[in-house]
């Protein structure tokens, strides 16, 4: 071989190395100097220092960490504004942590996947598992500058910070309210909220969204509906340093937290791996009873809540104070109002804000989480400023204030403040890393974790009062709970010991924790936990509020409604009252065919174990419950006086009818029998609930004193389609409800998803109607059967007749056809005005934690 040929083989044998190495370390000298590279752009030095480039209208971002991992918060500092989309003003996108990794001029941003991990000094099985798991590339940047030694890298982050990472499409799709797409020509950087500090970098950007179909609740609150406009925000936030000490999660504790599989855990031992979210507290002195803390947890609150809504959510913010004082801190907790100027995504404040929507809504309480160790970074409240109007709603109608044409009553408002307290109270507990307790309201309101209705009494002049509504202060339970999870223990303690002793000892005291999972689904069983309830025994107090709502019913009128308000908007301030019980029922419906429990754990020695795992409600209680919610469906209970419905005219215009009204069947008068099938439908759909009917079955089952589901169908049908029916409007009502409780039961005997002996039971009991009806059809056998017939007209028989007639030919319709009831000739009973919480502003409306 000639030496030209050799040195051409050895040039094409070195080429790939070369190139290669070209990639892995590049040329500084191809590569410009980030000084001279930003030599026109506007430093922000920080924990990534920024250059603004107002010229190119470029973000640089100087990245001088690498493999280091740092916490990634991505959020939505102004949002759309609609409830039902759920697309808020401070609401929180995902918690990532990330890190930067180089290959030649691409950087990649990581995002590591912690939820499988080996907890373990040895490389090598860190390695495995890391690589036994995808990790995900959230953006690829490439090297536009760097020092001479290559350990800075200067990138052009403009897209990155411009992209959505909100998921607004997705959001927009899943609400049905069109497509959307971002459009870069109307994106930009939003400067006065991009700042740097030392130990973290916040950007904004100005997004805005194109589409050709945008749905009507988009059409609502944007002023061009087919651009939606909304600013996102991104931190990139050193990760807390070393010291916090995980506590292990204790489903008895009332706290939520954080979980992994942990592969480097001895095969003996559990590998989910679960622990506390809890803020970092520890006192300067672990071993005085009462310390400060080394550093105190701060909230503020958003200067953008008024007077005199400020001062009462600081007074609420501020009860927790109470329970680190129980927990042995002093000046542990305090809340402030917001810095001037401040950025309430700034990851270094602990915020509430005051939000604005056009519809009523849910507040909440989020939490930006070490997935590493469980540690709160920042607690994020959202408080729906429409929901105090709601409190004063409800006051308005059971108060009835304007007798004389005078102005509102002091008693409205400071009922309407004394909920919002509770509220700041009840969402920062959320980001103090607490779930709902929704059984508290059966222990002297032992939580501001739970749901409270108003506590409405009757005076002696049969007037209600709401001076004792709401809760003052912190709760007993909440005291429990901050206390297991921040008591900070002497080095010498046995911690496990004393955590267990907390909760022993708080269940001794009758004290209860029971959640959402246990409260929300129509077929829950616990006959303790609830949605806006109130009482120690859940029955008394539905028999008690019954009473309360008659006498605010019996007062009903346009002493309801301000001086100069269109007469028909009675009915807005009519529904909650109306509905008034609507809860209440939910909870003593849960009675029936009801199981409590707790959530014990086996019993460790030297602890003491839980007297209550599981126990069926008494079979006594359990027919009691019955009996006093088919009370509610009395037609003289749900009929309206002649004298309001006299008052109620069809709604003017710029007043429409909503989602908070009533479903009418009359339009454009008021429906005189709506409210009563509503509030019917509402009651027997828990009634008639797979779920329960199932544990009826087998509970009678297990124990024939137990009341069985063939007991409790003949019971309603009792109450209903058998019960004598008089005549006129309190007649009509009771047609009403028989036909709802007609619907339900076909629709319950029609599930297939309930068990075959359900709807085995269903089907006969429906059988056994059909044939009840079509003997009772003629007036004589009716008289015969129910008593004198004196009181009814000939025009009340032949409605009773038909009634009679209808309903024996959808059941054998449904017995025919053996269809869906979507796919039968069936009337569909209205549903209640949207809630929870029940009330309504003008133009207002509901959605989902408090």
């Amino acid at each position: 071989m000639s030496k030209c040929s050799l040195a051409l083989a050895l040039l094409l044998f070195l080429a790939p190395y070369h190139a290669l190495r070209a990639q892995t370390h590049p040329d500084a000298s191809t590569t410009p100097n980030i000084a001279d590279k930003t030599a026109s752009a506007q430093k922000l030095p920080g924990y990534f220092n920024l250059y603004w480039d107002a010229k190119q209208g470029k973000l640089w971002l100087e990245i001088d960490k690498w493999s280091t991992e740092f916490l990634y918060q991505s959020s939505l500092p102004a949002g759309i504004g609609s409830n039902d989309i759920g697309l808020d003003r401070g609401q929180l996108g995902p918690t990532r942590i990330v890190r930067f990794e180089r290959s030649g001029p691409k950087i990649l941003l990581i995002q590591s996947n912690l939820n499988y991990r080996a907890v373990s000094t040895d490389p090598d099985e860190r390695q495995a598992v890391r690589d036994s798991f995808a990790e995900s590339v959230l953006w690829g940047f490439t090297a536009a500058a760097q020092d001479d030694s290559a350990n800075r890298v200067l990138v052009d982050a403009t897209d990155f910070f411009l992209r959505d990472a909100h998921g607004i499409p997705e959001a927009l799709r899943r609400a049905k309210q069109g497509t959307f797409r971002l459009d870069p020509s109307r994106c930009a950087l939003f400067l006065p909220r991009t700042k740097n500090f030392p130990l973290n970098t916040e950007v904004e950007a100005t997004l805005t969204f194109a589409g050709d179909d945008p749905g009507p609740w988009v059409r609502q609150v944007t002023p061009s509906p087919q651009s939606i406009t909304v600013r996102e925000h991104h931190s990139f936030v050193q990760l807390p340093p070393p010291g916090f000490k995980p506590r292990a999660y204790d489903p008895r504790s009332s706290f939520f937290g954080i979980s992994y599989m942990d592969y480097s855990t001895p095969i003996s031992e559990p590998i989910v791996k679960r622990f506390t979210a809890r803020h970092r507290l520890e006192k300067k002195d672990p071993t005085a009873a009462v310390s400060e803390p080394i550093q105190p947890i701060i909230y503020y609150l958003d200067r953008g809540a008024p007077e005199p809504i400020r001062s009462a959510l600081l007074d609420g913010a501020r009860w927790w104070n109470q329970a680190f004082e129980a927990a042995g801190y002093k000046n542990a907790f305090r809340v402030e109002l917001l810095p001037e100027a401040a950025d309430p995504m700034d990851l270094r404040y602990n915020v509430i804000q005051w939000v604005h929507r056009a519809t009523r809504g849910w507040s909440y309480g989020e939490a930006i989480i070490d997935p590493r160790t469980g540690e709160i970074i920042k607690g994020q409240v959202s408080l729906g400023s429409l929901r105090v109007r709601q409190d004063f709603l409800i006051a308005e109608g059971l108060l009835a204030p304007y007798q004389n044409g005078q102005s509102a009553s002091d008693k409205m408002q400071q009922m309407a403040l004394a909920r919002l307290r509770q509220l700041a109270a009840h969402e920062i507990g959320h980001t103090l890393g607490l779930n709902h307790n929704y059984s508290a309201s059966t222990v002297n309101r032992s939580s501001v974790m739970d749901y409270p209705p108003p506590t409405v009494t009757l005076g002696a002049d049969g007037v209600p009062d709401v001076s004792n509504a709401y809760a003052t202060g912190i709760g007993d339970w909440d005291k429990v709970s901050i206390t297991w999870g921040y008591s900070d223990f002497a080095p010498s303690a046995d911690e496990h010991a004393a955590l267990n002793k907390i909760l022993d000892d708080a269940s001794a005291r009758g004290l209860r924790y029971l959640t959402d999972q246990d409260a929300r689904p129509a077929g829950s069983s616990s006959s303790q936990a609830h949605l806006w309830d109130s009482g120690a025994n859940p029955i008394d107090e539905l028999n008690r509020l019954m009473q309360v709502r008659a006498a605010a019913l019996k007062r009903f009128g346009e002493n309801n409604i301000r001086p100069g308000a269109p007469l028909a908007t009675i009915e807005d301030a009519l529904v909650p009252i109306y509905l008034l019980h609507r809860y209440q029922v939910e909870a003593v419906t849960k009675f029936i065919g009801g199981m409590d429990y707790t959530f014990a754990l086996r019993a460790e020695q030297n602890s003491t174990p839980s007297s209550l795992v599981t126990k069926i409600v008494p079979a006594a209680d359990q027919r009691r419950a019955l009996t006093a919610v088919l009370a509610t469906l009395r037609p003289e209970t749900l009929a309206l006086p002649e004298s309001l419905l006299t008052i109620i005219p069809p709604r003017p215009p710029e007043y429409p009818r909503g989602r908070e009204h009533f479903k009418i069947h009359t339009s454009p008068a008021f429906d005189a029998l709506a409210p009563a099938e509503s509030a019917a439908q509402h009651t027997l759909q828990f009634l008639f609930n797979p779920e329960r009917a199932a544990r009826l079955v087998e509970f009678h089952a297990r124990n024939s004193a137990n009341p069985g589901l063939e007991e409790v169908l003949d019971a309603i049908l009792s109450a209903t389609w058998k019960s004598p029916h008089p005549a006129g409007y309190v007649g009509e009502i009771a047609r009403t409800v028989d036909n709802v409780a007609l619907y339900d039961l076909m629709s319950l005997a029609a599930n297939k998803n309930a068990p075959g002996q359900i709807r085995a039971i269903a089907s006969l009991k429906l059988d056994q109607l059909k044939s009840w009806l079509t003997q009772h059809q003629s007036p004589t056998s009716r008289a015969a059967d129910s008593g004198s017939s004196a009181n009814r007209s000939t025009a009340t028989d032949q409605a009773q007749q038909a009634h009679f007639f209808f309903a024996a030919s959808q059941i054998a319709q449904f017995q025919k056809e053996l269809k869906p009831l979507d796919q039968l000739d069936l009337t569909i009973p209205i549903e209640p005005p949207d809630g929870p919480p029940i009330g309504s502003t003008d133009n207002d409306a509901w959605d989902l934690p408090n």
